[in-house]
Parts: C-alpha cells; structure tokens; sequence
C-alpha cells in the first residue's frame, strides 16, 4: 500500500476538526491519522485540542501517546498545565508523556506528581516511574500483545493467584499495581477477566466503596478489559457504567470497553446510557455503539476515516 500523500492527511485532518461532524466519525479519522503516523497527522491532532469536548480531548492525548512522537510534546505540556482543562483530559496527556518517553519531562512530572487532582497526580507518578524504569532497562521492548504503549510494564510473574492478590493490595505502589494489572492481561482467559473484574469494581465498590481506592486504577482496569474483549467482564462493565455515584472517568471508560468486546448484553448497556447526565458518558455511549457496530460488520478496520473521506 502507498504511504499517503499529504492531501489525503489533510482529508483526514479536517473532518476531526470540524465540530459538525459526529463524534463517531470525527474519532474513526483521530485513529486513522494516529495508524498513518508522522508529523502533519500529529499537527492535526494537537490542533484538535481546541475542542470542547472532554472525551475527544482525552482521546487526542491518548493518541499522542500511542504515536510516541516527540512533536507532540508541548501541546501535551501545554493541556497537563491548564488547570481548566478537565481532569481526565489533564491525565491523558500526563500518561502520553510518559508513553513518548522522553526524559526531558521528569522535572515536569515530579512537579504535577503532587497536583491537588488526585488523578493528574497518580498519573504523573506512573509516568515518572515508567520513564525511570525505560532508563534502568533501555534492552527492553514493548512486550504487549495488543501493540499498546502501556503505562507501565508488564510484572514478570506468572501466577493469576499472586498477580490477583497484587492487584488487589492497595498497599503497594500503584506502579506494581499496574505490573499486576497488565500481566494478567497478556496472560488472558476467564480467570486473569475475572481477577481484573474483582480488582476494579467488585472489590472496591462492596467491600470499601468508592472513597477507597483510586479512580484511575479503576479507569485503567476498564481500560484493559476492553481491550481483552471477554465476556465474562460484561457484567461488571456493566455494573460500573450504571453506578452514578462513580467517577465519570471510570464510566466512559467502561462503556468504551463494553462497546469493543460487543457482546448483545452491552448493547443493552450502553443504550440505557446513551442519554446519560454526564456528557463524557452519553458521548462515550455513542462512541462505543459505534464500535459495537464496527465489530458486527465485517470491516477490515475501525481507523477506516482515509477510505470514508474518499468515498465522499
């Protein structure tokens, strides 16, 4: 396949900018410019961050991240700075920095790793941490089967049994936490879906509720989940998205996650919510039932926007 040319960039570029379109399609062309890559594509979505959307805003950082392009970096300094930007905007683009890697950022990190925002501040501790730990480990490569830049690296343990008790013990760092966390994820099955249901809402929301334990952890376990795509995670995807007292943060998240693993039950879901009172959930509703659609209907990829804008 040729490399595309600039024109088709640009195609790509406007219709994630233009605020008439609707978010489904403004975020299928956001992962087609992050699959083609490059400089302009990242020009594109800096841009973008103009937006008054939060969910769109987030998934520009998330984007950035995945990209790893050191372009990106003052736009992503920029958002973690604004202290009117959204938190989980603020979040995604502390935890891009660290995805990009870059050490020159660690100051920086260690400053807004005591933000008064608790979710800004957990997430620049795990970026500090994982670019400190790419220094002590410069030969390792990114071992995720689902080709992600992960906050963290996996744990090298084996054993669902000890990775669950670890993901569970809000005594250790969050950093092992997360180790825990994507470990069982590359191990898969039901029982590693079924230790990362319990650690993220099961746990924390009967036995303590949610003024113990961190949003963000529980965010990133709604995270991983959907990217394993199992539905033995639709319940208490399920259960999270229709918990109102949760951190919305964690509610789109879990939403996105039942629109990627597309079973009929998050279908279910997700229409229940798609008039939500929070505008980052009814949004990320809508962006899920699109990828739920996607998942049913044959198409080679979700980043499909270079072939939309030309069909047009």
């Amino acid at each position: 396949m040729a490399a595309p040319c600039s024109n088709e960039i640009g195609s790509v570029g406007k219709v994630l900018l233009d605020p008439e379109r609707p978010l489904p399609v403004r975020f299928r062309a956001l992962f087609t410019l992050r699959n083609l890559g490059g400089s302009e594509a990242v020009d594109y979505i800096c841009r973008a961050f103009e937006d008054d959307s939060a969910l769109l805003k987030h998934e520009l950082a998330y984007c950035l991240g995945q990209m790893r392009n050191r372009r990106a970096l003052p736009v992503l300094i920029k958002v973690l700075c604004d202290r009117q930007q959204e938190p989980m905007v603020r979040h995604e683009a502390g935890e891009a920095m660290g995805a990009i890697g870059d050490p020159e950022v660690l100051d920086l990190l260690k400053e807004y790793s005591q933000d008064p925002v608790t979710e800004v501040a957990e997430t620049c501790q795990l970026s500090l941490r994982r670019i400190e730990w790419l220094q002590q480990n410069p030969d390792v490569h990114n071992g995720s089967p689902y080709l992600s830049v992960d906050p963290a690296p996996p744990a090298e343990e084996k054993e669902i049994t000890t990775l669950r008790t670890k993901l569970l013990n809000e005594t250790l760092p969050l950093f092992d936490r997360y180790r825990a966390m994507f470990a069982l994820r590359n191990i898969g099955g039901k029982a590693a879906v079924l230790a990362l249901a319990e650690g993220n809402f099961l746990l924390n929301w009967h036995l303590f509720g949610l003024q113990c334990g961190s949003s963000l952890f529980r965010h990133e376990v709604g995270y991983v989940l959907g990217q394993m795509q199992h539905e033995a995670a639709v319940p208490e995807l399920s259960a999270a998205l229709e918990r109102y007292e949760e951190n919305p943060m964690v509610r789109h998240e879990c939403a996105e996650a039942l629109g990627s693993i597309a079973h009929e039950d998050c279908l279910k879901a997700l229409r229940a919510h798609i008039q939500d009172a929070e505008r980052v959930v009814r949004e990320s509703c809508e962006v899920a039932l699109d990828m739920y659609d996607y998942e049913h209907s044959g198409d080679f990829q979700y980043a499909n926007g270079l072939s939309k804008t030309q069909e047009q």
